[in-house]
């Protein structure tokens, strides 16, 4: 499984990446934002997308409305990994194809929980 890890933060991309690694993914590609992770997407071909909602350039939200028009993604799990844990921004965050969400801090056991979900 080929998964793509998005934040502007480099901690972050390593905690959720080595999260990822604990629960037996090892394919894991990591971009800084929404605009480096579209030019990505572009070019291979992702099993599920995680992503943060607040970066610079392009934020989650955005990248998840423009990966949901791409036809080759249009199944593909996404997962939002972020601090806004409001009613209103989960329910934004899943009617713009957001196929589950994580706030952070998390745990392994919730990534790992919320992945078996939805794949």
């Amino acid at each position: 499984m080929n998964i793509l890890v998005v934040d502007d933060s480099a901690t972050m991309r390593r905690i959720v990446s080595n999260a990822l690694n604990n629960i037996g993914y090892k394919n894991i590609t990591t971009a800084e934002d929404g605009s480096e992770a579209l030019k990505k997407i572009k070019q291979e071909q992702f099993d599920a997308i995680m992503t943060d909602w607040n970066m610079p350039r392009m934020d989650g939200l955005s990248l998840v409305r423009e990966v949901r028009k791409m036809e080759n993604y249009k199944e593909v799990p996404i997962v939002m990994i972020t601090t806004e844990g409001g009613k209103r921004e989960v329910i934004t965050a899943i009617k713009e194809g957001v196929n589950n969400y994580i706030i952070k801090p998390f745990t392994v056991q919730t990534l790992k929980n919320k992945l078996e979900d939805i794949i």
